[in-house]
């Protein structure tokens, strides 16, 4: 009896020892961890996934069914991230963390965000939670062997995501708010600025003129910056605003006063764009 109890507890303290020797062993994944981050304007977007591969077999319609909930890669549920507010093919989505899931179909798909982001696979998916649905139609693409998701057709204000595997890609039209809350930094930075601070009023209405919003409040900046200090850079932006405002005559004279500003500068800026917008001005 003794004997047995001896050889029983020695079977435990060698199980003991075995788990967590095999608990720290660390292998490769089959379908490898992947992450995609792209910021579009002032939001960042980031996706982090895992991607299995076609080895072979046929993956839709059989390795991965048609009509079902499928987890969009493999492993842990593909997490989608958002720093602000967006638009998902003219959907509103908001700021936060989702699982990104799909119901794949011959003819249209489903996108899914779900607000369950620590998800493994869809064993857990619950539909009541999802923040947002988008239908998409699936497209033709290139031979793609590993499951894959890129940020594609990046503006200043939008984005297309596409999730592509085998030869089927699916596009989704992502788009940001600007300009609203670039003004509401110019604001708050100029709020809290030096006043010996030429550069962040200018910065502003470089801003305003480049895309054409808030013209009133770029005037009011281009002529704070002036007042901290005459420079090649703030005068050229004034005469560009006065050539568009339909000021010919005024912006060919601070032009000319950039350029001599510029040429006296240490080191000498860059005048020669300021001299080719004179001369188209001058004819």
């Amino acid at each position: 009896m003794k004997h047995s109890f001896k050889v029983f507890t020695l079977s435990l303290l060698v199980l003991a020892i075995a788990i967590p020797a095999m608990a720290q062993l660390n292998l490769p994944r089959v379908s490898q961890k992947a992450s995609v981050t792209q910021t579009v304007g002032l939001t960042d977007l980031s996706v982090t996934y895992s991607r299995p591969g076609v080895k072979g077999r046929t993956v839709w319609g059989e390795l991965v069914p048609y009509g079902q909930v499928w987890r969009t890669g493999a492993n842990e549920a593909t997490k989608f991230t958002t720093s602000d507010d967006i638009m998902v093919n003219g959907q509103k989505l908001a700021v936060g963390a989702y699982a990104l899931a799909t119901i794949p179909g011959a003819d249209e798909w489903t996108v899914i965000f779900n607000t369950q982001s620590d998800l493994w696979g869809a064993y857990e998916y619950d539909e009541k939670k999802d923040a947002l649905r988008v239908k998409v139609k699936p497209q033709s693409g290139a031979q793609q062997e590993w499951f894959q998701i890129t940020f594609d057709e990046v503006t200043p204000s939008s984005a297309t995501m596409v999730l592509a595997w085998e030869k089927v890609a699916i596009p989704l039209k992502i788009d940001v708010e600007v300009n609203a809350k670039a003004l509401a930094n110019i604001n708050a930075a100029l709020a809290g600025a030096k006043a010996d601070d030429w550069r962040t009023p200018f910065r502003g209405a470089d801003f305003a003129y480049s895309n054409d919003v808030a013209a009133k409040e770029a005037w009011g900046w281009v002529e704070q910056s002036l007042k901290v200090q005459e420079n090649f850079y703030n005068l050229s932006l004034k005469a560009k605003m006065l050539a568009r405002d339909g000021k010919k005559a005024d912006a060919i004279k601070v032009a000319e006063k950039a350029i001599e500003t510029g040429k006296k500068a240490t080191p000498p800026a860059d005048i020669a764009p300021t001299e080719r917008l004179l001369a188209e001005w001058k004819k």
